[in-house]
């Protein structure tokens, strides 16, 4: 599949490791340059698609936009290369590529800190919480990061133990008839279930019993309100339609989910599906208020709240009524995420809660094949599908960092670093960017010891 084309329009901010203002240009000359950009952007993405294998094509976009530092072209196919280094499982660096300052805005609501009203709760709880009261539940996240949809994994079943029986997704396509039956995401399922945990979100809404619906617009309503009204329309005809006791999760990128203001001059697709279902809906924003690469572009209310109270995993603001802090309006709540901790160059949030466990992988089975790609695929699961986790590992000289290279290396000059995988057995692979198998075993990831 494509990957779709995010265009700005005007004077925009756009930082990868530090925000670099463009609006000396007139408008007319940025918005030439994008264009132009978005083209060369597009000609690439299709010749690396006519490439076999994930790794292949992405090292068709590595060596392009390494060749190319001009500001257009980076901000938008930053935005690409981000996509494919998070499917790949390079977290941190896919953030760097692709990263949106979050600075404060006239409409913020009143820090959650200074009204003296509200507690910080862990999101894992409160949320489940505040959802007994819907019918329809709205994450979202941001497609590049990852991080912004762990939390919509560990809440699954907590959701579903409050009756929720729906998940929807946005990326998901309508043509993959068997996914429920499979049980399991592959490459025709859908764009960013590429990615392992946005794979892992899918599973585990089908091994927890979720009916799972595909409603991404299919006409040639692909941008603006067309889209959003159509998006509505496929999950009420999918869901409320035929179940109107039916409780539903959708999960959706940044601001399809706000529920009221004015949204690509007309409505978002939450409010086409709230005049549809005429359910209340309850939203949870998951993209403003997560760490950026420069701490100089976090949220002033995100630096105040992660230096007071130090969390270690996401938080949400609740008063003693049980009303939630957002910050801003059209949503309903807002999450906190903590600060990133790498374990040898992975983030530790690819625990999920304590879902998942560290399994520690060296190079040794790469046979000195770099880049080298390893995948780990849960042992009841076909050969198609996207696997549990993945990484890249790769041995390249001292001084290439910036050249968008993911390097993990033990004290042995060996690369290594760690899967993260649930208990169960896995089959590894190893491969390189031929789409060849150097090498591939069986593993058991065991409980955790008490």
């Amino acid at each position: 599949m494509s990957a779709r084309r995010v265009a700005a329009i005007g004077c925009v901010l756009w930082m990868a490791s530090t925000a670099t203002s463009v609006c000396a240009q007139s408008e007319n000359e940025w918005t030439a340059e994008q264009a132009a950009a978005a083209q060369k952007s597009d000609k690439i993405m299709a010749q690396a698609n006519a490439h076999k294998g994930l790794l292949a094509q992405y090292l068709v976009l590595r060596q392009a936009y390494a060749s190319d530092n001009s500001r257009a072209f980076r901000m938008i196919f930053g935005q690409y290369v981000s996509w494919y280094q998070s499917f790949l499982g390079d977290y941190p660096l896919a953030v760097k590529s692709f990263s949106i300052a979050q600075p404060a805005q006239p409409d913020d609501h009143p820090s959650p800190l200074t009204t003296g009203i509200y507690t910080a709760r862990p999101a894992v709880e409160a949320i489940p919480e505040l959802a007994r009261h819907y019918r329809i539940v709205l994450f979202n996240e941001a497609h590049n990061v990852a991080l912004t949809r762990s939390l919509t994994v560990q809440l699954l079943s907590r959701l579903r133990e409050e009756g929720f029986d729906y998940f929807a997704a946005e990326t998901l396509v309508q043509s993959d008839t068997a996914l429920a039956s499979r049980g399991y995401p592959t490459d025709d399922s859908g764009f960013y279930t590429e990615e392992p945990v946005y794979a892992e979100m899918v599973r585990t809404a089908l091994k927890l019993g979720f009916k799972v619906v595909a409603y991404e617009a299919t006409s040639s309503a692909l941008s603006g309100d067309a889209r959003e009204a159509e998006q509505a329309r496929h999950i009420y005809e999918q869901v409320f339609a035929h179940d109107p006791k039916a409780r539903l999760i959708v999960n959706a990128g940044y601001d399809h989910i706000v529920t009221s203001g004015p949204y690509l001059g007309g409505k978002s697709m939450a409010e086409y599906l709230s005049a549809l279902a005429k359910e209340p809906m309850l939203s949870v924003e998951q993209t403003m208020l997560y760490p950026r690469p420069s701490s100089n572009d976090d949220h002033p209310y995100y630096t105040t709240v992660m230096q007071k109270l130090h969390p270690d995993e996401p938080i949400v603001f609740v008063d003693a009524k049980g009303k939630p802090w957002s910050l801003r309006p059209g949503y309903d709540i807002s999450v906190f995420f903590p600060p990133i901790k790498l374990e040898h160059g992975r983030p530790g949030w690819l625990s999920l809660g304590g879902l998942r466990r560290p399994y520690p992988v060296t190079a040794d089975n790469c046979r000195a094949h770099y880049p080298c790609l390893v995948e780990a695929r849960y042992d009841n699961e076909g050969a198609d599908a996207i696997p549990a986790d993945r990484m890249l590992l790769e041995q390249v000289p001292l001084g290439l960092s910036d050249t968008h290279i993911a390097v993990y290396s033990s004290n042995q000059g060996v690369p290594s670093s760690d899967l993260y995988l649930r208990p169960g057995k896995y089959q590894v692979s190893f491969e390189t960017d031929n789409d060849r198998v150097i090498h591939r075993e069986d593993i058991v990831v065991p409980e955790a010891s008490h």
